[in-house]
């Protein structure tokens, strides 16, 4: 029999107007349908929060993401640019009776007279005079490992063995065959192979020290030379570019050529503690002046790179700070012959020791270094 309305089952809930005597007559009589399974949280929302603040946290995962790599694509492109901006060329190439590689990492570093890049104001400006070409001006060997760093100064007018050319002054071996020959006759003489090479010209060596804004140094006794564009007070002064380079090429002093590489050394470590310092390299304003003047004035090796010049100033910096050794190859006397003029020679015995060491990764000992 069909059942009629009346016989239906009753719905869940009563109907609106279907009130419960003892029910409170102001409560919602929806609320219960509409909060159904429903949390409130603090800001008035169920359990999810609402799509806009979710789409607004997911965005920024996606942002610091994007901003992470191209961060990374700026410094991975700007190393790559500044390393291809590094003149290079074949220098440390093998050659009969080369020695074997020694332990540790040997720097032969150059500062050649070379003008390019300069204009005739500046050689008239830094009293550089107009030579074409370019020589010698100081070699230093760096060597650093587990016996320490040290940097040693090889006087330009040693007396030494030139293959192909007899004995003649050390920075005769640049004139003559360039960095290769060079390179090959510091290793005849003291037996340690060049791991690497930077040589660095007149106008670099300025742009260098202008960019990290001079370089402090502290000057004995006053010092004029007309003749290097030099005059400069007795005390703790600041240099920039031009007194820099009229700095490191004087003469006139009673030792000559051997206090001046004394000066070199001296400020060579200096300019390097400049340039590793907080004050560079975190301030952008001579950071990237710095990077763009030397990679574009640092002539290396093939085989060379930006992060080995980078290792190298890293390096001296700790020589200038008291962490390594700084010496001039021992000198035994002098002597002068035709087609030469004036030169010096090593001592023989004190020298052996010192590159001994060198060779052997080891401490200089104490009584061979030299100022």
């Amino acid at each position: 029999m069909a059942r009629s309305r009346h016989d239906s089952v009753p719905a869940e809930h009563p109907h609106p107007h279907e009130r419960d005597p003892y029910a409170d007559p102001y409560a919602d009589p929806y609320a219960g349908d509409q909060l159904a399974g429903r949390r409130m949280d603090a800001g008035g929302y169920g359990d999810e929060p609402p799509p806009r603040r979710r789409r607004r946290r997911r965005r920024w995962p996606w942002v610091l993401g994007t901003i992470g790599l191209a961060l990374l694509l700026l410094v991975v492109g700007g190393y790559f640019y500044l390393d291809s901006r590094l003149k290079r060329e074949s220098v440390l190439v093998d050659y009969p009776g080369r020695v074997a590689d020694t332990p540790g990492t040997n720097w032969l570093i150059v500062g050649s007279d070379s003008r390019e890049g300069m204009s005739r104001a500046d050689q008239r400006r830094l009293r550089t005079g107009f030579a074409a070409g370019r020589r010698t001006d100081s070699m230093m060997l760096l060597h650093y490992g587990d016996g320490g760093t040290s940097l040693t100064s090889l006087p330009r007018d040693s007396y030494l063995p030139i293959a192909g050319h007899g004995s003649n002054k050390l920075n005769a071996a640049f004139a003559f065959g360039g960095p290769k020959l060079l390179v090959q006759t510091v290793e005849r003489a003291t037996g340690v192979r060049i791991d690497h090479y930077a040589e660095i010209g007149f106008g670099g060596f300025v742009g260098v020290v202008d960019a990290v804004g001079g370089v402090d140094i502290c000057v004995k006794e006053k010092i004029d030379d007309p003749k290097a564009g030099l005059n400069l007070r007795p005390g703790c002064q600041s240099l920039n570019g031009g007194q820099a380079l009229g700095y490191v090429r004087t003469r006139k002093f009673a030792r000559a050529d051997l206090e001046r590489v004394e000066h070199q050394r001296q400020f060579f470590g200096a300019l390097m503690k400049k340039a590793a310092g907080p004050g560079v390299l975190l301030n952008p304003f001579r950071a990237f002046p710095l990077a763009l003047n030397a990679t574009s004035n640092f002539l290396v090796d093939d085989g060379d790179h930006l992060y080995d010049l980078v290792r190298m100033m890293w390096a001296m910096k700790g020589v200038s700070g008291g962490d390594g050794v700084t010496t001039t190859v021992p000198i035994g006397g002098s002597g002068s012959a035709g087609g030469v003029g004036s030169y010096i020679t090593w001592d023989k015995s004190r020298s052996a020791r010192l590159f001994g060491a060198l060779r052997e990764d080891q401490r200089i000992p104490q009584d061979v270094v030299m100022k």
